[in-house]
């Protein structure tokens, strides 16, 4: 036992004096803006930002998102990944430590009399055992930083794991929010197409009893059927976009379309506002700008584990049990055994392996930083797009609504003035059709504005305070 006492100090003391290879990770230059609207930022993708679509105020919305988190196998999938990447980084971090074991043995042999002997005369065989209980040490000192760069790069791959997980998680609810805005916004319009179909067969009967009266024409009987057939296609058509979107949130909250029952796209849905300089925040919430960062760091510390193999490496081996022929003289202070020796490996030749797998690392690393600056590049897209569809589509909506107005007000002439026999009940059909459009037009647009304002939450990382 005083034998391993005095090792410690010596693999303390080597392993402080160890230096390390490669550069220390600090954040690259980066593409930048001269708007007003950004400013340098540190990432914060750790800042809490679940719930950020009660902002919308609709409960069906709010029990579909939490559905998600708890049954959405994506997202399941993504924490298992990190738990492996913290397995795996926990792997690395225990190469500071010696790793001791205790292979535990016993054999029993018989040597051959025949057996080649060095002896002039043959050896007798004989029956022997034997009885060992060693403990084994091993121990790689980090001269050069090598055990500390690789659980660096492993520590980063973790967090970058848990960043992709949170982008998903984000993705997923975008997604939920995207597709409920959009079959609300169909349920809207298939409750105007209906009411369209009453009209134009409403319309239809009008048409038969003239014709059978004498005052009409065969026209007017196929032109109502044309309008009838054409808006139950419309309708039809809708409903199975409506059916397609409530199958595509039942995938999101991790249940099967059959058994996902229906959902009520009623409600009211507050847009929110948003506020002046809000993008400054971007990329102190963005995950997947998160995720790239780390990447890029792990790349780097990579970089430094490639250097060390240039360098001597130096392991420290010892053994110290009991070794014995009858397991009743095991424990007898005499059948202690024990070694210590350090051995230390020089690289001299490897035709270029070093060399190659430092180019390789620091490759990687440009792959990376190349990545982590288009997605940067893409962040400010992201929000920007996004920024100039809110404000585009704040004047469209308002004219849309204008419009459709308008439109309304017209079919109320037109139908007034049909009544008191000015016009003919086409020119009615042709009026409602022009209201039916604006109605439906003002409906996407408002939804537009909902997703676009969704998009603008993704792209800022998750919603702001």
């Amino acid at each position: 036992m005083r034998h391993w006492i005095q090792i410690i100090p010596v693999i303390a003391l080597l392993s402080a004096g160890a230096c390390k290879m490669g550069e220390d990770y600090r954040r690259p230059d980066t593409p930048s803006q001269t708007d007003w609207r950004w400013k340098p930022a540190e990432p914060k993708d750790t800042v809490p930002r679940d719930g950020w679509w009660r902002i919308f105020g609709n409960q069906t919305l709010d029990d579909l998102i939490d559905r998600a988190q708890r049954g959405n196998f994506d997202l399941q999938a993504a924490l298992a990944r990190v738990e492996m990447a913290r397995a795996t980084a926990r792997i690395n971090r225990s190469d500071f430590f010696p790793s001791i074991e205790a292979p535990a043995s016993f054999v029993r042999y018989r040597t051959s009399g025949n057996a080649p002997s060095p002896v002039p005369f043959p050896v007798p065989s004989f029956t022997q055992q034997q009885w060992n209980i060693p403990f084994d040490l091993s121990y790689e000192v980090d001269l050069w930083g090598k055990i500390r760069r690789s659980f660096e790069s492993a520590e980063h791959l973790a967090f970058a794991s848990e960043a992709a997980r949170l982008s998903l998680q984000l993705t997923t609810q975008a997604d939920i929010a995207a597709s409920f805005f959009s079959a609300q916004a169909l349920a809207e319009e298939i409750v105007l197409l209906r009411r369209a179909i009453e009209l134009r067969k409403e319309a239809l009967t009008i048409f038969e009893q003239r014709s059978a009266a004498g005052i009409g024409n065969e026209f007017e009987i196929h032109r109502g059927k044309v309008e009838v057939a054409a808006a139950e296609a419309e309708l039809q058509a809708a409903l199975r976009q409506q059916t397609q979107l409530h199958h595509a949130l039942a995938i999101l909250t991790g249940s099967a379309p059959g058994d996902f029952g229906q959902v009520s796209f009623a409600g009211e849905i507050i847009l929110p506002q948003v506020q002046p300089g809000l993008p400054s925040a971007l990329l102190e919430r963005r995950p997947d700008v998160a995720q790239a960062e780390r990447e890029l760091a792990s790349r780097l510390a990579l970089i430094g584990v490639a250097k060390t193999a240039y360098f001597p490496s130096l392991r420290l081996t010892a053994s110290g049990g009991v070794l014995s022929g009858e397991l009743t003289d095991l424990f007898e202070w005499d059948s202690r055994v024990w070694s210590f020796g350090p051995s230390l490996t020089i690289p001299i030749f490897h035709f270029g392996r070093a060399g190659a797998n430092l180019a390789r690392a620091r490759a990687a690393y440009e792959e990376a930083l190349a990545l982590y600056r288009q997605k940067i590049l893409i962040a400010f897209r992201e929000v920007e797009d996004n920024l100039a569809a809110l404000e585009f589509l704040g004047k469209e909506t308002a004219a849309r609504m204008e419009a459709a107005s308008a439109a309304n007000v017209a079919g109320e002439l037109s139908l007034a003035r049909y009544r008191a026999g000015s016009i003919n009940f086409l020119e009615v059909i042709d009026s409602e059709n022009v209201r039916l459009a604006n109605e439906r037009a003002r409906v996407r647009a408002i939804n537009d504005q909902r997703l676009a304002t969704v998009r603008l939450i993704k792209a800022l990382g998750g919603g702001w305070e």
